[in-house]
C-alpha cells in the first residue's frame, strides 16, 4: 500500500469539483479518506453499501479530488485503496455561483475542516501523553463557553470580532524563535441540539 502525501488545502479548479461536494456523503468520504482506504472499509464506517460507496468514489476520482493509491488482496479479491489529495478544500468566488451554494459548500468545508482540528488535537494529545513522564505536566489549556447570536447580523458581527481578536492575539505571541513551540486551534460553531441553524 502505497500512502500519497497528500495536501493540507486545496483549491478547487472547476464547478465540477465544488459540485461533487455538494453532496454530504461524499465530504463523509474524503473526510475517511485522509488515509488510504477501500469502498468497503469506508461503508462500513458509515454504515453504507460497498457499491453505494463505489458510486460516489468513481464520481471523486472522475474530478480529482482523490487518488488510486494501491491495492490490496482480501481472501479471494482484489480491493482498490484510494485516498483524498487534501485535507481541507476552498472554493474559489470566481466559479459566479449564487451566494446560496457558495455559503453551503463552504458551510460543509468549514465542518469537514472541524472535524479534521479536532481528530489531530486528539492524536497529538496521545502523543504528548505517551511521549511525557507520569509525573510531568504538560503545558496545556482550554477554554469552552456558549455565545447566543440570535440573527445573521450578530452571527457575522461576532465571527468577525472573533477573528480579529485572535489574528491580533497570535501576532502579539509571534516571534521569529521557533522554539518552544505551541499549536493554538480555534473553533465556532451551532449547538447541534437547536437544530445547527447557522
Amino acid at each position: 500500500m502505497a500512502e500519497i502525501d497528500i495536501q493540507e488545502v486545496y483549491r478547487l479548479e472547476s464547478p465540477e469539483q465544488a459540485l461533487a461536494l455538494l453532496n454530504p456523503l461524499r465530504a463523509e468520504i474524503l473526510r475517511i479518506l485522509s488515509e488510504p482506504s477501500s469502498a468497503s472499509e469506508v461503508g462500513r464506517q458509515l454504515g453504507e453499501a460497498p457499491q453505494k460507496i463505489n458510486y460516489h468514489l468513481k464520481a471523486l476520482e472522475k474530478v480529482g479530488l482523490i487518488r488510486r493509491s494501491g491495492t490490496r488482496q482480501v481472501k479471494n479479491l482484489i480491493e482498490v485503496l484510494y485516498q483524498s489529495i487534501a485535507r481541507t478544500f476552498i472554493i474559489p468566488e470566481s466559479f459566479g455561483w449564487p451566494e446560496e451554494t457558495v455559503s453551503k459548500l463552504k458551510e460543509q468545508g468549514a465542518l469537514r475542516h472541524l472535524i479534521t482540528l479536532s481528530e489531530r488535537m486528539r492524536s497529538d494529545a496521545l502523543r504528548l501523553m505517551e511521549a511525557s513522564d507520569e509525573a510531568e505536566e504538560v503545558p496545556s489549556a482550554t477554554m469552552e463557553t456558549e455565545v447566543y447570536l440570535p440573527d445573521e447580523a450578530d452571527r457575522q458581527a461576532f465571527i468577525r470580532d472573533y477573528a480579529e481578536a485572535m489574528k491580533a492575539l497570535a501576532e502579539k505571541y509571534r516571534t521569529p524563535d521557533k522554539k518552544n513551540g505551541y499549536r493554538v486551534l480555534m473553533a465556532v460553531y451551532p449547538e447541534p441540539e437547536q437544530g445547527g441553524n447557522l
